[in-house]
């Protein structure tokens, strides 16, 4: 519907989805609902405040949550703003409300303006009906004559109703990414705090909201993250209305943010979702919304081709011969792109040297990289590169030449890690010298995809005598965006020791995250389950890695690495001149089942489940023709299997199964009927499928099964 000018209320309406905003005068619109689309006319029957009592020992005048709470008049829960002029213009409160319609129904924008603190807020609201994400993107303007020193701006704050039970976050650290931790919400404040200078892996800049409803695929529930690459802060706590507010944005060191007059502070954007279909739907809406705003270089996705890494097959021991042979037995075992990683520029011997003299280094290859290029590019894939631009050695021609270049502090001592200091993005120098030396390397190699590593947290991030952890992020961006600009048709994979820069921020400039730098095979399928709750699976590095692995030391099959790599971009991260002709041909096998299975694999709907007994599983595609992988993690406890419950599928229709991968031959303990269900020759039912479940094969502990169902 159209927007009424005379309405009192800005109605944002999604599918399933709206937000009801109420106009206060000149002051902040408060919020009045974010959950479930309601009709058109079902509006508030009052206004908020003269809609319940006023409570003892309170104001003479109610102070709602609002779209942007301010500090010092009258709200005594977080504020979104802490700012001051030399200790005064502390408080803030709107004089001024202007609502301006972009598009009518679901795009708005709002501008606030306060003549005493002499500052401006802009808020733009985006409600996407096709995914049901509401994009929050917010400015602050000084209009004042002094300079605003700015220690807090939420880029959100967001309501969640009463029945708001419990918050999920995901912790971890390098080799253990997306770990889960879930807190009871009540009256103390749920805070997550990140200063480690990039989204890190021990505090995902993301979390999802529960109800008492809440389940896998069933339910309401809220989600939000943030598309920051920096520090960031989520804040959630009661407001004394059985409601909580969710403030999210970034963490701002001291001193960080000073605005002189005139000057603006964009905040990153904030993508938040709600539905009723429990986790999974969170997901799908945040894959739809990540989908959306990613810039592939031909518009649209193309098929992920099988990626190669030479990282843990070789690591820094580089030889031209030996590359060129394992090029050409990953060609023949059907790799389609090959990526040289870490240690092929000068002085790169091993993580203690060479990270800034980003040339080839003469010695391991005399005649340039241009002979490993042309061959492996000759052999029909596409030639990759490992670098870290952000980074640099002390022992190393750069900073030798310019140890001003690195990231320090007056009279603190530069602490290393990794042997590594950080590059200062904010000096203009250095990005010069960085856009010159990568871009030389793009122009002169048929480079089309580059491995962009960040392989420590900032420490002393001072630059100029101030914190630079924002204006780091932004410098990173910056170097981004120009190399996208200039090399349009290069992808881009963003590491960070795997996961530690695993946000909506670096995907508006990168096409693939590694996901972790730990391809142990039962490690991943925990791992893999956290960054899906976020992020589609087409953009997910998994590869199929050494057995044992060198991240855990255990052992898996191939079968199990293959199966577990298969659902996300697959890889391959091991010697092939080493493989022998059976695991030739298995992982032969696995690319090729990949390659048949990408086009539903990607693209479409993610689901997740637990059978029970240590089964869990992953469905992608759509309802009615999806891959499912069934793993089984550990030893049974059960004298038989549990059975696959699949909610989501059609229950009107029968399913028809194709046997993508069984770790045995049926036999007749395997029970009569069930190759007849895995082969096709006896449909299921969708109901049965819905609410009993697909029966399993006995399993054992770290094994897999793969079919694919169709609807008939």
């Amino acid at each position: 519907m159209t927007p009424n000018p005379q309405s009192p209320y800005i109605v944002l309406t999604g599918t399933h989805a709206c937000a009801i905003l109420e106009l206060d005068g000149g002051r902040a619109p408060l919020w009045r609902h974010w959950g479930g689309r309601l009709p058109d006319a079902a509006l508030a029957p009052t206004r908020l405040r003269e809609g319940r009592p006023r409570p003892s020992f309170s104001l003479d005048e109610d102070i709602p949550l609002s779209i942007f709470p301010t500090f010092g008049v009258g709200w005594f829960g977080a504020p979104a703003l802490l700012s001051h002029r030399d200790g005064k213009d502390f408080a803030q409160d709107f004089t001024q409300c202007d609502v301006t319609w972009i598009k009518p129904d679901t795009h708005v924008h709002i501008a606030l303006r306060d003549d005493v603190a002499s500052i401006r807020i802009d808020i733009t609201l985006d409600l996407q009906p096709e995914t049901d994400v509401l994009t929050i993107q917010t400015k602050l303007t000084n209009l004042g004559e002094a300079a605003l020193s700015v220690a807090h701006l939420s880029a959100a704050c967001l309501p969640l109703p009463a029945s708001s039970r419990a918050v999920r976050s995901y912790t971890g650290r390098h080799n253990h990414e997306f770990v889960l931790v879930e807190d009871k919400l009540g009256p103390s404040t749920w805070l997550r705090e990140n200063r480690r200078g990039l989204s890190s892996h021990d505090c995902v800049p993301a979390a999802i909201v529960t109800t008492h409803q809440t389940t896998q695929n069933h339910g309401p529930t809220y989600g939000a993250q943030v598309a920051w690459s920096g520090n960031h802060s989520q804040r959630i706590e009661a407001v004394g209305d059985s409601r909580f507010a969710w403030h999210l944005g970034e963490w701002l060191a001291p001193g960080e943010v000073i605005l002189a007059p005139g000057d603006c502070l964009e905040a990153p954007d904030v993508l938040a979702t709600y539905c009723e279909n429990g986790l999974d739907g969170i997901g799908h809406n945040f894959h739809g919304a990540i989908r959306a705003r990613m810039a592939w270089p031909s518009g649209t996705m193309a098929p992920r081709p099988v990626h190669f890494n030479t990282w843990e097959g070789v690591y820094f021991d580089l030889d031209e011969t030996a590359l060129m042979d394992m090029a050409t037995k990953a060609a023949a075992l059907g790799v389609e792109r090959f990526v040289l990683d870490d240690g092929w520029f000068h002085g790169r011997r091993s993580d203690n040297a060479g990270l800034g003299d980003w040339w080839v280094d003469s010695h391991v290859f005399p005649n340039g990289l241009a002979p490993l290029a042309t061959h492996v590019t000759g052999l029909g894939m596409g030639f990759g590169l490992w670098v870290e631009p952000e980074m640099i050695n002390p022992d190393s021609n750069l900073f030798r030449a310019h140890p001003d270049w690195a990231l320090q502090l007056d009279a603190r001592p530069l602490l290393t890690a990794r042997n590594q200091l950080v590059l200062d993005l904010t000096r203009p120098d250095v990005f010069d010298y960085l856009l010159n030396h990568l871009g030389n390397l793009l122009d002169t190699l048929p480079i089309s995809y580059l491995k962009w590593d960040h392989n420590r947290d900032l420490t002393t991030s001072g630059s100029g005598g101030r914190a630079a952890y924002r204006r780091q992020t932004l410098g990173a961006y910056k170097l981004f965006d120009a190399i996208r600009a200039r090399w349009p048709n290069v992808e881009i994979e963003a590491c960070a020791g795997g996961g530690g820069r695993s946000d909506a921020g670096i995907l508006t400039r990168t096409h693939r995250i590694w996901t972790s730098d730990c391809i142990d095979a039962v490690s991943r399928l925990s791992i893999q389950r956290g960054f899906l709750q976020f992020f589609p699976p087409e953009i997910m590095g998994s590869h199929i890695g050494t057995s044992p692995a060198h991240s855990t030391g255990r052992s898996q099959n191939m079968a199990f690495r293959g199966a577990v790599a298969l659902g996300g971009h697959l890889g391959i991260e091991l010697d092939p001149r080493h493989l022998n002709q059976a695991d030739q041909r298995e992982v032969r096998d696995w690319i090729t089942r990949y390659k048949a299975h990408r086009d539903v694999l990607h693209g479409g709907y993610v689901w997740q489940g637990d059978a029970g007994d240590g089964v869990t599983w992953v469905a992608q595609g759509q309802p009615d023709d999806f891959v499912l992988s069934v793993f089984r993690n550990e030893p049974t406890g059960l004298r038989w299997p549990p059975s696959a419950v699949l909610p989501f599928i059609d229950q009107t229709r029968a399913y028809q199964s194709t046997l993508v991968y069984a770790p045995m031959a049926f036999g007749a303990h395997d029970g009569a009927k069930l190759e007849d269900i895995y082969t096709g020759k006896v449909p299921v039912h969708g109901a049965w499928l819905a609410q009993v479940g697909l029966p399993l094969l006995a399993l054992k502990g770290e094994s897999a099964l793969i079919v694919r169902l169709k609807a008939v």
